[in-house]
C-alpha cells in the first residue's frame, strides 16, 4: 500500500511519525517514570526497564513489522543504530550538563553493571552470525539466550541495587537519584490514571514506529536507498528521538542517573528487538548481516566500554568541558556513519 504513494508522502509520513515519537514517546517516559517511582525502584533500573521500555517502543514495531515484510536489513540496522544514536545521545546529555562530566556525576555500581549487562547482550547477536544456520523451530538458539539474559540481567541489578559491595567515591559533584521534569504533575495521578496515560501513549508510539517501518520498507524499494542506511541512520534516529530528549531533560534538573539508566536501558531492549525480529523472519536473521552490520555492532560495544571506563575514572573535566569518554564516543559514532555511507 505504502508503495503507491509518491516520494514526497513517503517522506512526510517518516517526517510525521518521527515527530510522533519525539513528543508522544517523551511524555510517555515521564509517565513511566511516575509508575517506576510507585514500586520504588531506583533510577538505574526505572530507566532500564520502565523508561527503557517506553521509548524501546516505536522500535521494537519497526524492526518486528519491517521483518515481517522480508525487510530484514532495515530491522537489524534499525536495532544496530539505534544502539549507537542512543549512547551518541548520552554524549550530547552530557554536552548540556555543564557541573561536571556526567560520568562523574553518574557513577554507580548500578549503572556499571548495567553496562556490563549491555556488552554481554551484545556480543550474542554477533556470535550467532559466526553459524547463523543453527535453528531451532526457525529461530535461532541466540535469541532466546538473549531474552534469558535480559530478564537475569534485570535480577542481578536489583540485587547490586539492593545490597551494593562497593560504592563510587562521593565527592561535590556527585548527584543523589532524582526524577526527571513533569514528576509532580504526574505523580499526582492515582495509579489508574498514570496506566490509561501509559497505554494511550504507547499506542501513540507503537503506530508511529509502525509508521517509520512502512515508510522506510518504501523508501527501500522506490527510493533508491539500502537497507542498512534507511535502518541505521533514518529509522534508528527517528525511533531513539525520546531518549534524546528524556536524557537531556534529565540532565537538565540534575537526574543524571536517570539519563544513564534511559539510554543503556534502552539499549538492551535494542539487542532485544534482534531477538524479536528473528522469532517472525523465515530462517535466522543473523544470516542476513552484512559486514557494515557487525562493524555497527562492535562499534556499539567499544562506545558502551568507553562509557564505563569513563565512569571508573570519573575525571571531572575534560575535552571542551565534557569527558574524555563523550568526545571519544561522538567520534566512534560519526566512524559508524562513515562504515555506512561507504
Amino acid at each position: 500500500m505504502m508503495g503507491a504513494l509518491p516520494l514526497w508522502a513517503l517522506a512526510g509520513l517518516f517526517v510525521l511519525s518521527a515527530a510522533v515519537i519525539a513528543l508522544a514517546g517523551t511524555r510517555l517516559a515521564h509517565v513511566a517514570d511516575a509508575l517506576a517511582d510507585r514500586t520504588g525502584l531506583g533510577e538505574i533500573v526505572a530507566g532500564a526497564l520502565f523508561v527503557g521500555a517506553a521509548t524501546s517502543l516505536p522500535g521494537a514495531v519497526t524492526s518486528v513489522t519491517t521483518a515481517l515484510q522480508g525487510q530484514a536489513g532495515i530491522a537489524i540496522g534499525n536495532a544496530l543504530g539505534g544502539l549507537t544514536a542512543q549512547t551518541a545521545f548520552l554524549a550530547i546529555a552530557d554536552i548540556c550538563y555543564r557541573r561536571a562530566n556526567l560520568e562523574h556525576a553518574a557513577a554507580s555500581p548500578v549503572g556499571l553493571g548495567q553496562g556490563v549487562l549491555l556488552i554481554a547482550l551484545l556480543t550474542l547477536p554477533l556470535l550467532a552470525t559466526s553459524e547463523p544456520g543453527w535453528t531451532l523451530g526457525g529461530v535461532h538458539p541466540v535469541s532466546v539466550v538473549i531474552i534469558l539474559g535480559y530478564l537475569s540481567g534485570l535480577r542481578l541489578l536489583a540485587a547490586i541495587r539492593a545490597e551494593p559491595m562497593w560504592t563510587p567515591v562521593a565527592t561535590s559533584e556527585t548527584r543523589p537519584e532524582q526524577s526527571p521534569p513533569g514528576e509532580a504533575a504526574e505523580g499526582a495521578a492515582d495509579g489508574r490514571a498514570l496506566w490509561l496515560r501509559f497505554a494511550v501513549l504507547a499506542a501513540l508510539t507503537a503506530i508511529a514506529g509502525f509508521g517509520i517501518g512502512e515508510a522506510g520498507s518504501a523508501l527501500v524499494e522506490r527510493g533508491g536507498l539500502s537497507a542498512s542506511v534507511v535502518g541505521t541512520l533514518f529509522a534508528a534516529i527517528a525511533n531513539s528521538l525520546p531518549e534524546l530528549v528524556t536524557a537531556v531533560a534529565a540532565v537538565r534538573i540534575g537526574a543524571v542517573s536517570l539519563a544513564v539508566g534511559d539510554v543503556i536501558g534502552g539499549n538492551a531492549f535494542e539487542v532485544m528487538f534482534l531477538s524479536l525480529a528473528d522469532f517472525v523472519t523465515p530462517g535466522s536473521i543473523y544470516a542476513e548481516f552484512i559486514p557494515t552490520d557487525r562493524s555497527t555492532g562492535q562499534i556499539a560495544i567499544l562506545m558502551v566500554t568507553v562509557l564505563m571506563l569513563g565512569m571508573i575514572r570519573r575525571e571531572r573535566r575534560g575535552i571542551a568541558g565534557i569527558g574524555f569518554e563523550s568526545a571519544l564516543v561522538l567520534a566512534l559514532y560519526a566512524l559508524s556513519v562513515a562504515f555506512v555511507l561507504a
